[in-house]
């Protein structure tokens, strides 16, 4: 078990980038400890970073690793070989997962934990929205940048934290939550869990983690759902009656959803929210049954969803407007594709282009038909090359294995340069772009591209 008290005055990050990552260094720049760190590449968050005082460079290099360090913090998405992660093992550095830290904040706070191998990043970022628009207070670590606050942290005196529980390398099963919020038991990163029924058996393991006399707030009608368990246990879902919460009266109105909520046989009237996509409704659902059970009145629950503006790359607009809608989602899993389509349907009329970036070839081997059942929902899909991430590249697994599945005719695979080309010529009128990896990149030049007046 890691031990963190007050003796830390010194913290290093190796992947300080990483979007959990950040939330870590920022949190330990709220308690005035010093912070530097390493990544591979310069990024809009580490920008942000360097900003805030936080000193990172970006070459490997083991003369930039400083001395004295109390603690070195590295994540996962590191590669064993780097060689700053394996000179400071090798000269016995207290060398911890960003898992160890939670771990440590979170057994001494009260914690709302949510997990899922899908919507657990709106969703956290929904509730800890709620708690602090409600002035309830949290401290926040997020997997994405909240748009109202424009963060994946913030620090509150309330002693209580919003995580964003990452099962990624079994990362979740380190924490400790009063609520655990479940939204999703589907299979993914096989590369460490082998399979789909290790990965439930991880999610019911999570659960367990629920401390005694707290809430485990779950999907409804969950694959093996009937195995979690809590002392207390709720269930949500978009409109399934037979849950404790659901939605009802559903609408849109002027691009906004309006909506009532039924909690526990209680409707609570005249929801709205300004987030695109039916599944946010759904998260909302669950937000809102959090919110509900750690005692937050309902009007001001009401006032914090109408105020939520989204999470940064989850359905979100760079353009909507008569000419042209340009939405950006970190849909990287077949479920998560087909949210944000039927998201967009319900929206938006007219042909649909989905430019999509492969994550993983661990990930587009093992899903591959499912990726292109979910991308043929589609009128168009422009596939990038795989994103390898932490991965070196598998034989035979390209996005052709994608392409050659799928059974809409128009398809294709470009590469970054000739897809804006190709959208220079043609202007799509409704475009989604989607995935986990670098391709938030060509956002702002495909937004220049559509908004250009013809010469």
């Amino acid at each position: 078990m890691l031990e963190l008290k007050a003796h830390i005055h010194k913290v290093y990050f190796i992947g300080v980038g990483g979007i959990g990552m950040s939330a870590l260094a920022r949190y330990f720049k709220s308690r005035n400890v010093e912070v530097s760190g390493y990544d591979r590449k310069e990024t809009n968050l580490t920008k942000q970073l360097s900003a805030e005082g936080i000193d990172i460079h970006y070459e490997e290099n083991i003369a930039s690793v400083p001395k004295n360090v109390d603690v070195v913090i590295y994540t996962p998405a590191i590669a064993a070989t780097n060689k700053e992660l394996l000179y400071c093992r090798e000269n016995n550095y207290t060398v911890v997962k960003r898992s160890d830290v939670l771990q440590w904040i979170t057994e001494q706070t009260f914690n709302i934990c949510v997990g899922g191998s899908h919507g657990k990043t709106t969703i956290s970022t929904m509730i800890a929205h709620l708690l602090r628009d409600t002035k309830y207070g949290c401290n926040a670590f997020l997997g994405g940048v909240s748009a109202n606050y424009n963060s994946n942290f913030w620090a509150s005196e309330k002693n209580v934290s919003v995580i964003e529980a990452d099962e990624y390398d079994r990362s979740f099963l380190k924490l400790s939550p009063d609520v655990a919020v479940v939204t999703a038991m589907d299979a993914d990163h096989l590369d460490i869990y082998g399979t789909a029924k290790e990965v439930e058996n991880a999610y019911i393991q999570f659960a367990l983690r629920v401390k005694t006399g707290g809430c485990l707030i779950s999907k409804y009608g969950l694959k093996r759902g009937n195995e979690l368990f809590a002392d207390n246990h709720l269930t949500y879902s978009l409109e399934d009656k037979n849950a404790d919460a659901f939605s009802l009266n559903r609408k849109v109105i002027n691009g906004a959803y309006h909506f009532d909520v039924s909690y526990k046989n209680q409707v609570i009237k005249d929801f709205i929210l300004n987030v695109g996509g039916l599944h946010n409704i759904e998260n909302a659902v669950a937000a809102i049954a959090t919110a509900k059970y750690i005692g937050i009145e309902e009007e001001k629950i009401k006032i914090a969803i109408a105020n939520f503006k989204g999470v940064k790359r989850r359905f979100e607009y760079y353009l909507n407007n008569d000419e042209h809608i340009l939405i950006d989602d970190y849909a990287h899993h077949p479920e998560e594709l087909n949210a944000l389509i039927s998201g967009i349907r319900s929206l938006f009329a007219g042909k649909l282009t989905i430019v999509f970036q492969p994550h993983l070839y661990s990930r587009t081997n093992d899903m591959a038909d499912d990726f292109a059942k979910s991308l043929d929902k589609a009128d168009e899909v422009i596939l990038l090359p795989i994103y390898p991430a932490r991965e070196l590249p598998m034989p035979g697994v390209t996005s052709d294995l994608i392409l050659q599945k799928m059974a809409i005719s128009n398809k294709k695979i470009l590469s970054k340069e000739d897809l804006l080309a190709t959208l220079r010529i043609e202007k799509p009128r409704l475009i989604a772009v989607c995935g986990a990896g670098d391709i938030d990149e060509l956002l702002f030049p495909i937004k220049d591209i559509l908004e250009a007046k013809e010469q």
